[in-house]
């Protein structure tokens, strides 16, 4: 076999890639031109080609199984900077609601691929395995029990393109490939650069949501409301920076930096409170007067919407040539993130205040502190007819919660505001050595493509306590007045998060070590076929071997079809053994204190726990792929994913038993992960493209993506004989509510159609999504929303002044529409579900339209 010319930076020769996935050792090593895909490239599977850079990336139709491909310029014709949001707009099979009130979720949103959990889809950064984030997300939000890798933490402008891999992996690359791979290939230009400005605002109408006017006293003593047209709001404000700058190294490397800072401001899309805040004065009457206070006070009390956050991350991609025939390369990053979630209002009158600190009440707030790390080092090249990586990766995460405009109840009128409520640290360091090459085998009608390689990877999880006063109870009582020796006393801890208690503190790790092989082949000249298998040992729960097959037949030049099947697993995560905490979280329309403790604590065995072990999946695929020389092209893929010991967080448990139980834990109810249940889930892909030139009228891209998914709860484990007994409210650890909130709270189908029309220095981008109908269930039926399919329109033009400077500007959602508000869409209104005016699983959000402009130069 001849030696090839792997380092050039500037070109690299096509490359047979791994069948089955886009490998985690090549996808950091190689690089596709599109111009060099002669007609042997295109036999390759899952070959990956690079997107002109004016057209949205789509599947690469070559492949055994369906790839997207999305390109720098798709990622900037939005006003979106969020890495998550961009991807929300562009692929169908991706979900990204934006919930609030969820605690450290609203700092870290989970996202979604094809309906299954955050934590079932492996991310890679230039082909090797991202870290996870510290925070686990817990209350309510899509994705609830899971802990996924922040996205968001990767800007936009550091990435040069994004490769979406729908298949099942795990065969390929371990834990947490069960709904696909999503690798982030990061920019490697070594000269040139950017800078870019860009600012916008939410300019909305909530629609359905009408404004407060003026409050009055009725003719009946109590408060009487005057309400105006759907309100109307600006805020929101956000501004981002961005930069990237390429330098040469050496006579053949580079290095390629990316930074950005943002900084948002917030948004509230919530109802006015109609309650009393104040406790009513004693006239002598039956029920008292009301308070004058109540006719000025604050009726928009509660933050629902986006957080303040400020944001800043650096990125880097490098890669030295040491000899002809080896480079060393090296990415790495740093972000800091710092945001501020409101919680729930504490009245005036609510026992959990102390009017001496705050005599109209407060609304306590949640912040965040989130500091991330990684660092990527490896060698790779040619040795003997083989192509070889190894690398070693480093990453953390480390989550340091605040709670301000707050108070301790039980530390009466001298309780301090703020707290220090502890911090939550996940770091992960993987090793890689992986070697391919083709071997020439003479009864077959080409080259065996060999690959197999090796993996360790240890992984550690810190919880530190918080302040004492954090988590303390003091000798006050209810409202902060003096009590006896014997109480009763106030709320122990920082107000809507008490800090993590020592008992909670832990410092966990476990380690793993793995062996893959890949093999591909023709077996004509129209018939491809690949197999993969992996075996896994993990250091906690044992060891598991998972295998796959794909294939692919050319019916004509222009046609083919395709199908793979696969097993895979997902090893339960660290946050989800070792996670103990107390909070509020929103239970059937009311506040709770609720305990989440480890499987392997006493209380969470009391309660029957049996432990975590790993779970199973089963992967089927099958579709077809059809180019035409007219530049119209369409992929069709049906998949099957079905999940054996899924991992889920239990109901809220609760009842006297349970309290008893919890007594000194400052929480009412409990909760823990388990492998309760086994799902299906189905559905079809579709991925369609057109392009269009015209004589003198510029070219048209026109792309069309189709998702339609089905999940269902197929199996829920027997109620635990602790269960059974007096004194509990529930009998199963599983409640009726999760199971319809896995089954229906993504949409059930979604489209994405974009036109982008390019002429002379003038472009245009119109995008629509069409969201399916979606279900935001509750345990209380009049409850239950149902949210209506919405389209969901953005617009961007930008326009070139000169070679290196642009303008563009735009609107995201620029019909302004918002989901079906909670007022309108349910049968029996609850005080927070009516406060909190919109569901927090509309999968494209509740905050309107936004509308920027930015401005960018390119040197």
């Amino acid at each position: 076999m001849n030696k090839r010319p792997l380092f050039k930076l500037k070109q690299t020769a096509p490359q047979k890639l791994l069948a089955l996935s886009v490998s985690a050792a090549l996808l950091g090593s190689f690089s596709i031109n599109a111009a060099e895909q002669e007609p042997q490239a295109q036999k390759d599977i899952e070959q990956i080609s690079v997107i002109g850079s004016r057209r949205l990336g789509r599947t690469v139709e070559d492949s055994a199984v369906p790839i997207d491909i999305i390109g720098a310029d798709a990622l900037k014709s939005s006003g979106l900077t969020e890495t998550n949001a961009l991807l929300s707009n562009l692929l169908p099979s991706f979900n990204f609601p934006q919930a609030s009130l969820t605690d450290g979720s609203d700092h870290v949103r989970p996202a979604q691929l094809r309906g299954l959990a955050p934590d079932h889809t492996l991310v890679l950064v230039n082909g090797k395995r991202r870290h996870s984030n510290a925070l686990l997300n817990l209350n309510g939000s899509t994705g609830r029990g899971s802990s996924s890798v922040d996205l968001n933490a990767i800007p936009a402008n550091a990435i040069e393109r994004i490769e979406v891999l729908r298949d099942g992996a795990a065969a390929q690359y371990g834990s947490d490939a069960i709904a696909g791979v999503i690798n982030i290939v990061l920019k490697s230009a070594s000269s040139g650069g950017s800078v870019a400005a860009i600012y916008g605002a939410n300019v909305t109408e909530m629609d359905g949501v009408p404004q407060l006017e003026s409050v009055s006293e009725g003719s009946d003593g109590n408060l009487a409301f005057t309400e105006g047209g759907d309100r109307s709001l600006t805020d929101g404000q956000t501004l981002t920076l961005q930069g990237n700058m390429g330098f040469e190294l050496g006579e053949n490397g580079f290095l390629n930096i990316s930074t950005e800072y943002r900084d948002r401001h917030s948004t509230n899309r919530s109802d006015y409170d109609d309650r009393e805040n104040y406790a009513r004065i004693d006239d002598g009457s039956v029920n008292g007067a009301l308070d004058p206070r109540e006719l000025t006070v604050n009726r928009y009390n509660h933050n629902f919407g986006n957080g303040d956050v400020e944001d800043f991350s650096v990125f880097y991609n490098s890669a030295l040539q040491l000899t002809n025939d080896a480079e060393l390369y090296s990415f790495g990053s740093y972000s800091k993130r710092e945001g501020e979630g409101g919680g729930f209002y504490r009245r005036a009158s609510d026992s959990r205040n102390i009017e001496e600190i705050y005599p109209d009440g407060f609304l306590p707030v949640i912040t965040s502190d989130i500091n991330d790390f990684s660092l990527a080092l490896g060698v790779k090249g040619f040795l003997n007819e083989w192509n070889y990586d190894v690398s070693a990766v480093y990453g953390q995460d480390a989550f340091e919660f605040g709670v301000i405009n707050s108070l301790n109840t039980s530390y009466g009128p001298t309780s301090q505001t703020s707290f220090d409520a502890g911090t939550l640290t996940y770091d992960q360091l993987t090793l890689n050595v992986d070697f391919n090459r083709e071997v020439d085998v003479s009864f077959l009608e080409s080259s065996v493509s060999v690959a197999f390689g090796a993996e360790y990877r240890t992984e550690g999880y810190e919880i530190e306590a918080g302040e004492e006063a954090s988590y303390a109870q003091g000798t006050f009582g209810p409202g902060g007045e003096v009590t006896g020796e014997d109480g009763p006393f106030g709320a122990a801890g920082s107000q809507v998060f008490p800090g993590f208690t020592p008992e909670s503190e832990g410092d966990n790790s476990r380690h793993n070590v793995s062996f893959y092989i890949d093999l591909e082949t023709y077996l004509t000249d129209d018939w491809n076929i690949a197999v993969a298998a992996r075996y896994e040992d993990y250091s906690d729960f044992g060891d598991t071997l998972n295998g796959k097959i794909a294939t692919r037949y050319s019916l004509t030049e222009d046609l083919a079809i395709r199908a793979s099947a696969s097993t895979g697993f997902r090893a339960p995560s660290l946050q989800q053994q070792y996670f103990t905490s107390v909070a509020t979280v929103f239970v059937d329309g009311e506040p709770t204190e609720t305990g989440t403790f480890a499987p392997s604590s006493d209380v969470a065995q009391a309660l029957g726990s049996p432990g975590l072990d790993a779970e199973e999946a089963t992967n089927y695929g099958v579709g077809f792929t059809w180019s035409t020389d007219f530049n119209f092209s369409l992929s069709v893929d049906y998949y099957q994913i079905l999940i054996d010991d899924r991992i889920v967080l239990s109901n809220n448990l609760s009842g006297d038993a349970i309290e008893a139980l919890l007594a000194g834990t400052g929480a009412t109810q409990g909760r823990f992960f388990l492998n309760a249940i086994d799902s299906k889930t189905r559905g079809v892909d579709v991925v369609a493209s057109y392009n269009v030139a015209t004589d003198g009228y510029g070219d048209i891209a026109f792309n069309l993506g189709y998702n339609y998914g089905k999940n269902e709860v197929t199996n829920i484990i027997d109620p635990p004989a602790e269960l059974q007994g007096a004194g509990f409210d529930q009998d199963n650890l599983f409640s009726g509510t999760e199971l319809r909130r896995f089954e229906v709270s993504t949409p059930r189908n979604k489209y994405n159609l974009s036109a982008t029309w390019t002429n002379d220095d003038i472009r245009t981008t119109l995008r629509t999504t069409r969201y399916g109908e979606t279900q935001d269930p509750s345990s209380t039926a009049e409850l239950n929303e149902v949210l209506k399919p919405k389209w969901i329109t953005d617009l961007d033009i930008g326009y070139a002044l000169t070679n290196n400077v642009s303008l563009s500007v735009g609107a995201n959602n620029i019909f302004d529409v918002y989901p079906d508000a909670t007022r309108e869409n349910v049968e029996e209104l609850s005080t927070f579900s009516r406060l909190f005016a919109y569901s927090s699983f509309s999968p494209y959000g509740f905050n309107g339209r936004y509308v920027y402009g930015k401005i960018e130069m390119k040197f």
